[in-house]
């Protein structure tokens, strides 16, 4: 076993009088022992069931013969730390839980490792972690959250209160109204409710192959969840014995392009899910870029949309078969699905879902008669994004698809939210948001905020925006992100001047600003950076290595 590393031997003696000091017995020593993965937090409503869940989850490991040994890693609530500072923290985050579950079981010598995330971050984080180890692992999510039920009956999730602020900042809710969202859109524990990044990204281990079935949709609050759990961590200590498979043996490129196909395409999931595949893909070894996936667009069509982009939730997927009834509807499709892609069930991801059954059409749609016939996201290029940027094309309204308009301009999210709601942005207007990618915010804020205010002022099918930013997984509407090159570095994007004509034409996979060549280059000529928005601490030196949104933003 890797853990004869620090048990096994005279020379080791001191190790394990150390782990007799943490519980263990002469008899767990012979065991395998697992690394369990928590990122348990009571701020965040993903996470604060997690303690429960790991406790549930050891005990399983316990009885199959393993030696479960639970450690954490941070977390931080994007629903929380929107619209101020605290966002800056969230996607850079990501490295930080790779990096602590790297040493942790590179210092330890894990047998295999069982992680527990839930949300945004955690999810890839955890992954990349893992993938880095390269020692058997199953992620197991702590399941969505339940949506929201309005005492009238009408459905609501966390994107309903974003919206409702601006609603009622127009004057169109009252006091009272925008209290009764705030306080029955998120009923409980678990992932928020719609296909945001937390549950994309849950959805796509499934997928990938790295967690079991049902790992993406089951409810947090659903009593079938614990079977999976005690399914996880059965599996786990199989696989430690067995010595697989291991996480690079999962994470091919074979398995990422089902999983963005599923999510990304068939799904509409978030557009983050684009920064966390290319990163996931970029730690397995694989080399995988933007051109991937807008060919998997081009396959696949959107037959499943789920809030912000529908009134479906997660639990209607869930009701209507799962992330594996989606699968296997699409596998349909010629060349699109590889159905011999390995999973930790010891099982091909076609075994897995070959019996899975679509139980409602009108949530998950047959292949003759889907939302559009490509991809729910699509990836755009033009003078303003020679690197790609990307669009949640599932959220956009048909009248939006292209669009013509005078740019406005925000240097960062809190001058755009500002303007927003200070009545700034017309009709006919193309919001730019520049300066908040992974180097200008730094940490690439998301957009929630601002798209959302657009939407409850009623411009969402007169005004469109682009960004060097992301978006929220719960963001609807024209609105283009993760356009590369970033202002910071002196993309087009950072050229722009109120006034300037941007045409999206999604399409056409286009995003262009209609200025002449020679334009461009005297106004580059000219322009300088802004200073650094953060000069210390460690934000300053991941805005020093930080990559574009084009490679999904890894660290160099």
């Amino acid at each position: 076993m890797r853990s004869d590393t620090i048990k096994k031997g005279w020379e080791r003696a001191p190790h394990r009088s150390l782990l007799r000091a943490t519980g263990l017995s002469t008899e767990d020593f012979g065991k395998p022992f697992i690394g369990v993965c928590n990122s348990y937090a009571e701020m965040i409503p993903g996470h604060v069931h997690l303690n429960q869940v790991s406790d549930y989850i050891k005990k399983y490991i316990r009885k199959a013969g393993g030696v479960p040994m639970e450690f954490n890693t941070i977390g931080i609530c994007d629903g929380v730390a929107m619209g101020h500072t605290g966002m800056k923290y969230s996607l850079a985050s990501r490295e930080l839980i790779a990096d602590s579950v790297e040493s942790i079981v590179k210092a330890h010598s894990f047998d295999a490792l069982l992680c527990i995330p839930n949300c945004d971050k955690i999810v890839p984080g955890m992954l990349m972690g893992a993938l880095r180890c390269n020692i058997p692992t199953v992620m197991v999510s702590g399941g969505p959250m339940k949506a929201g039920r309005m005492p009238d009956g009408r459905t609501v999730d966390l994107i309903s209160v974003f919206e409702a602020v601006a609603a009622h900042g127009k004057g169109d809710m009252s006091d009272s109204e925008l209290s009764a969202v705030e306080e029955h859109a998120c009923p409980g524990c678990g992932s928020c409710s719609g296909l945001f990044t937390a549950n994309s990204m849950n959805c796509m281990c499934e997928v990938l192959g790295i967690s079991l079935p049902g790992n993406g949709t089951i409810l947090a609050v659903d009593p079938r969840r614990r079977k999976l759990y005690r399914d996880a961590g059965r599996r786990i200590v199989e696989m430690a014995t067995n010595g697989g498979p291991k996480p690079r043996d999962l994470i091919t490129r074979e398995s990422v392009d089902n999983a963005i196909a599923l999510d990304m395409m068939a799904m509409g999931g978030s557009t983050n899910t684009v920064l966390h595949g290319l990163a996931i893909a970029h730690e397995a070894g694989v080399e995988y870029d933007l051109d991937r996936i807008g060919r998997l667009s081009d396959l696949c069509p959107n037959i499943c949309r789920v809030a912000p982009s529908s009134a479906y939730h997660v639990e209607d997927v869930d009701r209507a078969g799962g992330v594996s009834a989606v699968l296997k509807r699409i596998a349909a499709i010629p060349n699109l699905i590889h159905r011999d892609c390995m999973t930790v069930t010891g099982k091909t991801i076609w075994q897995n879902v070959a019996r899975a059954k679509v139980m409602d059409d009108d949530v998950i749609r047959p292949l003759d008669n889907p939302y559009s016939a490509d991809g729910g996201l699509a990836v755009l290029r033009g003078n303003l994004a020679t690197q790609g940027a990307v669009v949640k094309k599932a959220g956009v309204a048909e009248s939006m698809l292209r669009f013509q308009g005078k740019a406005i301009i925000f240097n960062s999210q809190e001058e755009a939210c500002e303007g927003i709601l200070a009545g700034k942005v017309q009709s006919g207007h193309v919001v730019v948001i520049r300066y908040e990618g992974p180097k200008g915010g730094p940490g690439m804020q998301e957009m929630l905020a601002p798209t959302s205010y657009i939407m409850g002022q009623g411009l969402g099918e007169s005004v469109a925006l682009i960004t060097d930013g992301r978006f929220s997984g719960g963001t609807r509407g024209a609105c283009v992100g993760h356009v590369s090159p970033e202002a910071a570095e002196g993309g087009l994007i950072g050229l722009l001047k109120e006034g300037d004509t941007v045409t999206i034409d999604i399409p056409g996979h286009q995003l262009s600003a209609e200025l002449a060549p020679e334009e461009i280059e005297r106004r580059r000529n000219v322009w300088s950076p802004q200073p650094p928005k953060i000069q210390s601490g460690w934000l300053a030196r991941y805005a020093r290595m930080v990559q574009n949104a084009g490679t999904g933003a890894v660290l160099e």
